[in-house]
């Protein structure tokens, strides 16, 4: 607590002095009040801890009283803390030298300082005079990250606390504003962190408002701050109509009707998600474009490279912009590539063998090909090429699932290892009856039984029958077929796609590895006595390896598709975006819950924007690599109507999932039933950290349900997310209530887990597993073929060509390797769990300064026992020969493709 005091400048000693300096003849009795004041807080303290910041003011209420009738005025200073960018346009440095000339001449920044108080005189809250920012002009130039800038301003003795800051810019061009500090007051510094891009008053007449670092409920907003506090929160909000500018920080809702795009044919057309009339789906945020000339209910497009629109400070920085950019372009040149090669021959660019692929990692595909130079020659790279090697550019950096054992990919063991502690560790299920049953409607999808039977599985169960390892917990299910089934006519019907329904059965050996020991495949049933589906077990023959390996590549183009539609862009883009949304138009800046979300909102907007304009939309990257191709969205759709975000966190989904069983006696209230399951070992020592972190906040603001149920801007936020952010969904009866802390830490808790580490988890993992096209293909091409199919001697005679035929062409793997290269890769600016920006002055309130690096404390001690479990033989789904460690939830990382690191947010 002392430290923290000490940093935020709130100690006894620091007031009293400057108190002296203030009104020397005063000292002693201003001291005696000032301590009586204290002392009258510290009895009101049981009513709510946060009010023991909001006492601590320069002259209280009481001191003004005494304070002789001629107020005296003082001095103080702000320093404005401005971020520079790195790299300018042309356009940019001319604006910026023309506004540095005319801040000589009166068109400055200018700001104003407001108080917590009211004036008497004018009933509105108390101002200072205003000032301007000085050397805006010297400093202009500076080449540093940040520019200190200050200003002075005169005020009275009774003004008060400053609790808020204007800001008006009167320049050509918006900045950055990181922070203001002001100095000189008798509470010692006073901070408000901003960062936030000001824009110029030309294009927004409106004065900025910042509020100090020292949060508050509604009801307990001072009275000189409520009239702006409600003011900031309508601007956000905005009217919902018109086009929104790239300069707004407008916050609103709408339907996804901007996947398709009718104005270029019948083929870009896609269904609308969300909304009367279509498939549930959650918001995503408002951008007001027109309608589209031949469907006036789809919204038109902007296609890359021209922004989309999010919120002016939902954009990405600077430095995550380049390492976006960067990684798109490498995107690029990897798909025009394959598209030049294809352009030049006749051949379709299938693999031939492994050794093509590993060539995509060693040579990079022109030089394979002998036409680097003359390719580059062709290609008008833009200026950012000069700062990468021309051949990085040009081949893929080798994927993690190589490095230890270049062939652990056709192993059994390592199949179904990365079911639990892969990039998709959350499908996988306890068996709970066998033979599995389909909940489809058997009137449309026909019979809902399996096709497995005892006798497909019993020789794998070590002399147990069905039912003892049933009962023992032994059998776990990868069960994709209710997901697929319904799409798989339409599926198998495009060009160049062809797909089963899966599940797969897997059985826990005494070592706590998981082996698989059959996969069904099923397909639409064409008739009553059609054969529409087919086990395949183990293999006890040359023939039937080829076939188990096929069906292996089936089951995971089959979990790429859930993986990417389902649990990572469904469950933890869409379904926060209105949250966030939400919490932005609802939620004041100086609200706490605010400032605890804050840094797991970061860069969400921006980075579902972009899947829009580029990855979910028609035509789009994840249409063009992934089985489902053009219906991809409608199944993440179909999907939505199954999710529930009350069991969304991750105890409650482990025991959903039967992964994990109730126990009161244990960590976390239950009991693994995979005890080496690293996804979910290490995850829940994360979710208990967030958790403990989340109560100390909530129990600090909100000590009954009285204040939960009070606070008219909590309730409306999450009343919002509800029944506007995911309407289709309001009247489920799962919705988790607001009414207790209780209820507050859960929901809380959800939602940082989701931004955090469940992302994480599911998205840093991509290219390390995925890169290596053979190990997770993101699509098939090909059927196994029956015994009296025409391609069945094409594949008897030759299985190795017939598997990678199966397999994603060249163009097609290129194209998804380069995406997911860019998915996985951390950018430098990157913010990990347990870090914040300006970690020891985001809030005012000591006790949370003080709470939080209790937290970022227990993160530095998971990521050490994570360590130690990667080195523990013990645990052999995470340690032994050729077997990765599971890093994906290690907290900390370095940027770059690194296969582990956990950001606050959803950013990429």
């Amino acid at each position: 607590m002392a430290l923290a005091k000490e940093i935020m400048g709130i100690s006894l000693l620091e007031k009293s002095s400057s108190m002296a300096l203030l009104n020397p003849n005063n000292y002693h009795k201003e001291n005696h009040l000032w301590f009586n004041q204290q002392f009258q807080g510290r009895r009101n303290l049981s009513r709510r801890k946060a009010y023991r910041q909001s006492t601590m003011a320069a002259i209280s209420e009481n001191l003004v009283k005494v304070v002789p009738e001629k107020a005296v005025k003082f001095k103080v200073r702000a320093v404005v803390t401005v971020r520079n960018k790195n790299k300018e346009d042309l356009k940019e440095t001319i604006v910026k030298h023309l506004d540095a000339f005319t801040d000589k001449i009166g068109r400055n920044v200018a700001l104003e300082l407001i108080s917590t108080d009211i004036d008497p005189d004018t009933k509105g809250p108390k101002k200072s005079n205003q000032a301007v920012l000085k050397d805006w002009s010297k400093k202009s130039n500076l080449k540093t990250e940040r520019v200190n800038y200050t200003a002075e301003f005169i005020v009275d003795s009774n003004f008060g606390n400053p609790g808020a800051i204007t800001v008006t810019n009167k320049h050509q061009q918006e900045f950055f504003l990181e922070s203001i500090t002001i100095e000189g007051f008798a509470c010692g510094p006073v901070h408000f962190p901003c960062n936030s891009w000001v824009q110029p008053k030309k294009d927004h007449p409106g004065k900025r408002i910042f509020f100090s670092n020292q949060p508050y409920l509604p009801d307990e907003t001072p009275a000189g701050l409520k009239s702006l506090r409600e003011r900031e929160l309508r601007e956000l909000r905005g009217d919902g109509k018109g086009v929104r500018k790239l300069s707004d920080r407008i916050y609103d809702y709408d339907i996804y009707n901007d996947l398709g795009n009718p104005d270029r044919g019948i083929d870009f057309a896609r269904p609308k998600l969300g909304g009367e009339g279509n498939v549930a789906y959650p918001r995503r945020c408002r951008s007001g474009r027109v309608p589209t000339d031949t469907d006036i209910s789809a919204e038109s497009r902007v296609e890359k490279p021209n922004p989309t629109y999010v919120p002016r400070d939902e954009q990405f920085e600077e430095s995550k912009m380049n390492t976006f950019s960067t990684s798109r372009l490498k995107a690029t040149l990897h798909n025009l590539i394959p598209s030049l090669m294809a352009s030049i021959s006749s051949n379709n660019h299938d693999f031939k063998g492994f050794s093509d692929i590993d060539s995509l990692y060693s040579k990079g595909l022109l030089v394979k090909l002998g036409l680097q130079d003359e390719v580059l020659k062709k290609l008008p790279l833009p200026k950012v090429v000069s700062t990468i090697k021309e051949g990085d550019l040009l081949k893929y950096d080798t994927p993690k699932i190589l490095s230890k054992d270049k062939f652990a990919w056709l192993r059994d063991d390592e199949f179904a290892r990365q079911a639990i502690a892969g990039v998709n560790p959350v499908s996988i299920e306890k068996l709970q009856v066998f033979p599995p049953v389909s909940k489809l409607d058997p009137e449309i999808y026909g019979p809902q039984e399996s096709a497995l039977k005892e006798e497909h599985i019993l020789g794998h169960l070590n002399g147990m029958t069905v039912q003892e390892a049933l009962d023992a917990n032994k059998l776990f299910i990868l069960d994709h077929h209710d997901v697929y089934l319904p799409f798989l006519d339409r599926i198998n019907a495009l060009d160049g796609r062809k797909a089963y329904a899966t599940r797969t059965i897997y059985f826990l050996s005494d070592v706590g590895t998981l082996k698989p020991i059959a996969i069904e495949l099923s397909l639409p049933q064409t008739g009553p006595s059609s054969r529409s589906k087919r086990v395949v077990t183990p293999p006890v023959c040359a023939t039937g390896n080829w076939m188990w390996q096929i069906a292996k590549a089936h089951v995971c183009a089959n979990d790429a598709g859930v993986h990417q539609l389902v649990n990572h862009w469904l469950r933890t883009h869409a379904s926060l975006e209105p949250f966030i949304l939400a919490a932005h138009r609802q939620l004041s800046a100086m609200h706490p819950i605010y400032k605890l979300l804050d840094p797991h909102m970061r860069y969400t907007l921006e980075i579902n924007g972009l899947a829009r304009q580029s990855l979910i939309n028609a035509d789009g990257v994840i249409e063009a690599c992934f089985t489902p191709g053009r219906y991809c969205m409608e199944i993440s759709a179909a999907a939505y109507k199954n999710w529930r975000f009350d069991l969304e966190g991750l105890p409650a989904d482990l025991i959903r999932r039967g992964m994990a069983v109730p126990d009161a006696t244990q960590p976390y209230g239950l009991k693994l039933l995979i005890e080496d399951y690293p996804y979910a070992a290490d995850g829940l020592m994360i979710w208990g950290a967030i958790e403990g972190w989340v109560r100390d906040y909530v129990d600090h603001y909100y000590p009954s349900s009285a204040q939960v149920c009070s606070d008219r801007e909590l309730q409306a936020w999450y009343t919002e997310t509800i029944n506007v952010g995911h309407v289709d969904l309001r009247n489920e009866d799962w919705w988790p209530t607001l009414a207790t802390p209780e209820d507050l830490i859960s929901i809380l808790t959800t939602l940082i887990w989701l931004a955090s580490a469940q992302h994480a988890a599911l998205n840093f993992g991509q290219y390390p597993y995925s890169g290596y096209v053979p190990n997770r293909p993101p699509l098939m091409r090909r059927l196994i073929p029956d015994e009296n199919d025409p391609e069945y001697a094409v594949f008897l005679a030759d299985p190795q060509k017939y598997f990678f035929s199966a397999l994603p062409s060249l163009l097609q793997a290129t194209k998804f390797m380069a995406v997911v290269d860019t998915l996985s890769t951390h950018s430098p600016d990157e913010e990990y769990i347990g870090e914040r920006q300006q970690p020891s002055t985001w809030t005012g309130d000591a006790e949370i300064v003080e709470a939080f690096y209790k937290f970022s404390a227990e993160i530095g001690r998971i990521e050490k026992e994570i360590d130690e479990r990667n080195a523990d033989t013990n645990l052999k789904n995470r340690c032994g020969a050729g077997v990765l460690p599971y890093e994906l939830l290690a907290p900390s990382s370095g940027p770059g493709v690194t296969c582990r690191g956990v950001p606050n947010s959803v950013s990429i």
